[in-house]
This record gives C-alpha cells, sequence and structure tokens, in this order.
C-alpha cells in the first residue's frame, strides 16, 4: 500500500518523520470527550496543510496515527487514496469512520469535536473574525508564502517575484494587526492562528525574509510556546539553503 510508505522523497528535507504513533495524555479531558481510539491523519511532513491538522490535534492532546503519503510517487493519486479524498489531496482524517478532507474543514471539525468553545467561538462576531482568517489561509498565505515555498522545495513552475511579493503584502498587513494583539483575532489562540502557523513559519525556505516583521515573529513564538506544539519538518531551502 503506497501511502504507507516511511520514505521522503521530497527535496531538502532535513528533519526525521515524525513517529507513526502519537499517544496523548488525557489533561483537561472527561472520559467521555476523550476518544478511546487514535484518529489517523494522513499526510506528508512537508505539507503546511497537514501540518495545521497535526498541529491541533497535539494540541487538543488527541491520540493520533500519522500514516504517510507519498505525494513524490503519487500515492495520492491512486485508487486507494481517492477513495477517501476525490480531489487527491492531503490532508485527510479518519476518526473512527468519520472521513473528512480539506485542512480548514478538518479544524473546524476537531474544533467543534473535542475543543470545548477553546478554539472556535460560538459567539458570531468571534466566530467570523476566525473565518476572516481561514479565508487568508486558503487565499493570501496559499498563493503568497506557501506558492513560494513550493517552488524552492517542491520545484513548481510559478512566478517567483509574484509570489514572494504576495507574501510581503500580506506579511506587512499582519505586522500592523499583530501591534495590537497576541493571536490574531485576540488574546487567545484559537484555529486561525493554527491555519496560518505553518506557511508563514516557514517562509523563508520560500526566499521570503520575516526579518522586517517583528510582530509577526513574535506571534510565531506565541504559537511555538503553546503547550502541545509540534513544528513542521523544516528543509534547506531559499534562505535557509547552506
Amino acid at each position: 500500500m503506497a501511502i504507507l510508505l516511511c520514505r521522503i522523497r521530497a527535496q531538502h528535507a532535513v528533519s526525521p518523520p515524525t513517529g507513526l504513533l502519537r499517544q496523548a495524555s488525557l489533561t483537561g479531558y472527561g472520559v467521555s470527550d476523550m476518544p478511546q481510539h487514535a484518529i489517523k491523519l494522513y499526510r506528508h511532513p512537508l505539507s503546511g496543510h497537514a501540518h495545521r491538522v497535526e498541529l491541533l490535534l497535539s494540541l487538543l492532546e488527541l491520540p493520533t496515527e500519522l500514516v504517510f503519503v507519498d505525494l513524490a510517487t503519487g500515492a495520492h493519486k491512486q485508487v486507494e487514496f481517492l477513495k477517501l479524498n476525490p480531489f487527491g489531496q492531503v490532508p485527510v482524517i479518519d476518526d473512527d469512520g468519520t472521513v473528512l478532507s480539506d485542512s480548514n474543514a478538518i479544524l473546524v471539525y476537531l474544533a467543534k469535536t473535542y475543543g470545548d468553545g477553546r478554539w472556535l467561538p460560538e459567539d458570531p462576531v468571534a466566530a467570523a473574525r476566525v473565518q476572516r482568517w481561514l479565508s487568508v489561509a486558503a487565499g493570501q498565505v496559499a498563493f503568497g508564502p506557501a506558492a513560494a515555498r513550493l517552488i524552492t522545495v517542491f520545484g513548481a513552475s510559478l512566478n517567483a517575484d509574484d509570489v514572494i511579493n504576495r507574501a510581503h503584502s500580506l506579511f506587512k498587513m499582519m505586522e500592523t494587526e499583530l501591534g495590537t494583539t497576541k493571536f490574531l483575532t485576540g488574546d487567545a489562540p484559537t484555529i486561525a492562528d493554527v491555519a496560518n502557523y505553518a506557511y508563514i513559519a516557514h517562509a523563508p525556505e520560500g526566499n521570503v525574509s520575516l526579518q522586517d516583521y517583528p510582530n509577526l515573529r513574535a506571534w510565531l513564538a506565541r504559537i511555538e510556546a503553546l503547550p502541545g506544539f509540534v513544528p513542521m519538518q523544516s528543509t534547506a531551502a531559499g534562505l535557509l539553503a547552506g
């Protein structure tokens, strides 16, 4: 089964893949809240979309089984994987038979199911503010820093100047907003922060410097200081190439 292969063939990988099984503690959960099974996460360790889900699973202290999908060999386009996600994309989760794809949709599901209101507020205004940043993650982040990293890490044929300029336009706006708040929607982290973290933190791999954005870097550091934080695998690409 191709998706169970444990080799990484993406360019520039410098860190080992995360172990296949993460067992979580029961801190903060009642017996009925914590699943008695491991939630399967089909992912690639260099995918920021997949890392969003892996990060929230860890922050929620949920037992997780990581299933490696070998994108380099096209495992995500094979019939067996397409049964999980007809779009042929990671991530996908299987929560005891509930199979979901799309990283932001999965974040909403996990926050609603296991987050106890901490990661996705019920208040309409607060929820709308979170949704705004989920849209940014799917838009400006995807077509800015994420696209820039696609060029250097995966060899995508995109216009580097265009996507780097888009990234800096986004970062300038975020730098201003993060001058008045600890996290994207207020003083507490939400799935808005989880959704936007990985591709911004790894922007230097796509030749996008974070040097001129101290508020943005402080926000990244606050996320990295959260209990249960797990990093995304880094690559020696772009500004990090040595």
